[in-house]
C-alpha cells in the first residue's frame, strides 16, 4: 500500500499561528488557565505527530530508546535538526534535552535575562512542552515537561521526568 503524500505547513505559517495563539491565551484567561490550554493543544498535537512520524516502526521497548526517538528522528521532523545534546539519570528517569537554536523561539525578540522577560519567554515553551509530552504518551511514557531558558538568545530545555 502507497503511502500518502507529505503534507506540510510552511514554517513562518506555524510560528505566527504559535505567537498569536500564546497572546490570545494570555489576554483571554490568567496565566494558569492559558498555560493548561496551551500544554493540550501541545498534547494533542505531539500525540498525533509521533504517531505519523512512527507508523513504520516497531514498538520501543524502554524508555531511553523513545527518547533517542524523539531526539533525533521526532526533532528533526518538527525542527530541521536533533537535539543538541541530551543528558539523563536513568536511576531517577530525568532526561534533559538541550535546544541551542530552538526554532520556535527565533521570533520571540525578548530580553529573556530579565524576570519580565524571561517569564514572557517561558510562554512560548509551554506548546512545546505539551508536544513533547503528548508524543512520549503516544509511546506509553507519562512523563512531565517543563522548559528553561538558557544564557544564549534562543536556546532553552526541556527537563522530562518519567512518572
Amino acid at each position: 500500500m502507497a503511502r500518502p503524500a507529505k503534507r506540510e505547513v510552511a514554517e513562518t505559517c506555524f510560528e505566527l499561528l504559535n505567537i498569536e495563539m500564546v497572546r490570545l491565551y494570555h489576554e483571554k484567561d490568567d496565566t494558569s488557565t492559558a498555560r493548561a490550554a496551551l500544554e493540550s493543544i501541545g498534547f494533542q498535537v505531539g500525540h498525533q505527530l509521533a504517531e505519523r512520524y512512527s507508523m513504520d516502526r516497531p514498538r520501543f521497548s524502554e524508555h531511553l530508546d523513545v527518547i533517542k526517538f524523539i531526539c533525533k528522528e521526532f526533532w528533526i521532523e518538527l525542527f530541521k535538526k536533533p537535539v543538541d545534546n541530551l543528558k539523563t539519570n536513568r536511576h531517577r528517569e530525568i532526561f534533559v534535552l538541550h535546544d541551542n537554536k530552538f526554532r520556535w523561539l527565533r521570533h520571540v525578540s525578548l530580553a529573556a535575562n530579565t524576570p519580565q522577560g524571561s517569564e514572557l519567554v517561558a510562554r512560548y515553551l509551554v506548546f512545546p512542552c505539551g508536544v513533547v509530552k503528548g508524543a512520549l504518551a503516544s509511546f506509553g511514557v507519562p512523563c512531565e515537561v517543563t522548559a528553561d531558558i538558557l544564557d544564549t538568545p534562543g536556546s532553552c530545555s526541556f527537563q522530562v521526568r518519567i512518572k
